[in-house]
């Protein structure tokens, strides 16, 4: 453009659409990160799921001390421990159906 030229017009001053940004490369560690994530969050989610209503519930720590006993006992604690169970769950299956992320398109 020169001082005394033509005016630009707007097609030379804008892009024409949205400009493509390239994708960041998935390295091995964010392959494996995930797989480690949905393994952990998966067995945690099967003990936490299933531990509870076992005969071992009832012989820890916990379940020994006077104070705590009563509520350590209770259906309801072991019904919000297996829900945390199920959120564990939860989270690996979601993480599981994300790994097409890594899928190269």
């Amino acid at each position: 453009m020169t001082p005394g030229g033509p005016a630009p017009r707007a097609q030379e001053i804008a892009p024409p659409g949205p400009v493509a940004v390239p994708r960041s490369p998935y390295r091995w560690y964010h392959k494996f990160g995930a797989f480690l994530l949905i393994a952990i969050s998966l067995g945690v989610g099967l003990f936490l799921l299933a531990f509870p209503w076992t005969e071992y519930w009832d012989i820890n720590y916990f379940a020994l001390l006077p104070i705590w006993h009563d509520y350590w006992a209770n259906t309801y604690v072991r019904g919000a421990v297996s829900g945390l169970g199920v959120l564990n769950l939860y989270v690996s299956l979601v993480e599981a159906f994300r790994l097409r992320r890594f899928v190269k398109r």
